[in-house]
């Protein structure tokens, strides 16, 4: 873990739309040694929280539970990625709690000494969270790519794969606020160059030791 050089750490944001290559990305910089703090697995630990399960089943019913009572997450992305107004009921649950999670994951880095954190959050403009961090970061890739990504990796029909797009903020708008935008329709070793660049030129100079 990178240790801070005297300065205060770094927190890259970053961002994009699902299929984006925006995983590649982070794994890269934790390689190169940033700490990664992933807005989904924290949003996985929300869901364990009764508060939050009463609050779901209360507004989308039992219908969103497993056999052994735990949210079921595929069957509330279903009927979140294909209604407006139940993500937004959904959003209204579960970001409040995701948002005080973050802040306080990043508070403790900081107490460490940590160098540099990449907050790898897809929906952190849509949500109006990119103050989270001193810089925005997006990946983007040309949509054939992504919703080919998206049926290889997840097995998603074209139609679902346009559904999850359709979700999120558009890749233009996004790249319109990022300070950094990683196009990842690349060979993976072109990437890695590109990802190494950015780390030696945006990053190690200011947060840590060279």
């Amino acid at each position: 873990m990178g240790q801070l050089a005297g300065v205060l750490m770094k927190v890259i944001g970053l961002t994009g739309s699902i299929g984006s290559g925006k995983s590649t990305v982070a794994q890269l910089l934790a390689k190169l040694g940033a700490v990664v703090l992933n807005a989904d697995e924290i949003g996985h630990e929300a869901l364990k929280k009764d508060e939050i399960r009463q609050e779901l089943i209360h507004e989308f019913g039992t219908g969103i539970l497993t056999a052994g009572g735990d949210i079921d997450r595929a069957r509330l992305g279903k009927i979140a990625f294909h209604n407006d107004e139940a993500r937004a009921r959904l959003n209204r649950i579960i970001h409040p709690a995701i948002f005080k999670m973050v802040d306080a994951r990043l508070e403790d880095y900081r107490r460490q000494g940590v160098g540099a954190v990449v907050l790898d959050a897809p929906l952190m403009i849509e949500v109006g969270r990119s103050s989270q961090a001193d810089e925005v970061w997006v990946t983007t890739a040309p949509e054939a790519t992504v919703l080919k990504r998206l049926r290889e990796r997840s097995g998603l029909t074209e139609a679902e794969a346009r559904a999850r797009l359709r979700s999120q903020l558009s890749s233009e708008e996004k790249t319109r606020q990022a300070d950094v935008v990683i196009d990842t329709d690349v060979p993976l070793e072109e990437l890695k160059a590109k990802v190494t660049a950015l780390w030696r030129q945006r990053i190690q100079k200011t947060a840590f030791d060279t």
